[in-house]
């Protein structure tokens, strides 16, 4: 983008500004930009940074290389998962993070590309706004990965947009949504072919700058107000959260992504 201030391209999280639209990109194509520990930081600093900049009136998350816009955590991160604490403080990261996300005062559009999975699904629902290409892949896909569980706040977002039955689907099916499925059930807002979707994002990034920007905030800020007062207590989740990265099927399958060791769910 001629005219940007782009931070150094090895980094795993680079920002570019242009015209007023901040344009955050997740940059580890090589594992379709899975979240490292320091890309999640990262990505609250920079909310934190960008939404303080008075140049700066929208922002646009998007994976780089064109096959994910973030295809979850890193697996391998889990390794180290032994205590109930590990899980507990990893669901309440995501938590807080997300939650910096939804919070950003400013408008926000997630550019989806391919996958958008597990933490990459999380991030893209808190957004104000989702465009899509027609390779979009959407869900949460643990049931026949992981064997974890997300926390109940971001069950609880899934819900809020998708309702209870595809929930399940998205959950208990594994079910990835493709780009007209999401289209239907009111999860992405568009979908474009691959070679107009930024040229489409950056219109309506640029259009959002010629509103009232009192009114999009409040907008924004009484919607999640009013999404908050119907969403459950964080620690309602705890207890499932425990038993699932503690278990032996977790930590198989966990071993299975870093080895590619075989191992069959035991429901222990």
């Amino acid at each position: 983008m001629s005219g940007s201030t782009p931070e150094a391209s090895t980094q795993s999280v680079i920002v570019e500004v242009r015209d007023g639209v901040a344009w955050l990109g997740f940059n580890r194509p090589q594992s379709r930009n899975a979240m490292t520990w320091e890309m999640y930081d990262a990505l609250e600093r920079h909310c934190e940074a960008l939404e303080q900049n008075d140049a700066v009136h929208a922002l646009v998350l998007h994976g780089v290389g064109g096959e994910a816009f973030v295809a979850g955590t890193d697996i391998g991160q889990f390794g180290d998962f032994t205590q109930p604490e590990d899980a507990l403080g990893y669901e309440r990261r995501i938590d807080r993070i997300v939650g910096r996300l939804e919070a950003f005062t400013k408008p926000s559009i997630a550019l989806l590309e391919g996958a958008c999975v597990g933490g990459g699904a999380a991030l893209a629902l808190v957004c104000d706004f989702r465009y899509a290409t027609p390779s979009l892949k959407f869900g949460v896909p643990i049931a026949k990965t992981l064997g974890n569980t997300l926390s109940i706040t971001n069950v609880s977002r899934l819900i809020d947009m998708v309702g209870i039955a595809r929930t399940k689907e998205a959950l208990m099916l594994a079910r990835l949504f493709d780009a007209e499925t999401a289209k239907s059930t009111g999860l992405v807002n568009a979908v474009v072919p691959s070679e107009q979707i930024y040229a489409e994002v950056a219109t309506l990034a640029a259009s959002l700058g010629r509103f009232a920007p009192l009114t999009l905030k409040a907008s924004k800020a009484l919607i999640m107000r009013t999404q908050q007062v119907r969403r459950p207590e964080a620690a309602l989740s705890d207890d499932w959260i425990e038993t699932c990265y503690m278990s032996d099927d977790f930590a198989a399958a966990v071993d299975k992504f870093v080895n590619k060791t075989p191992f069959n769910w035991t429901g222990r």
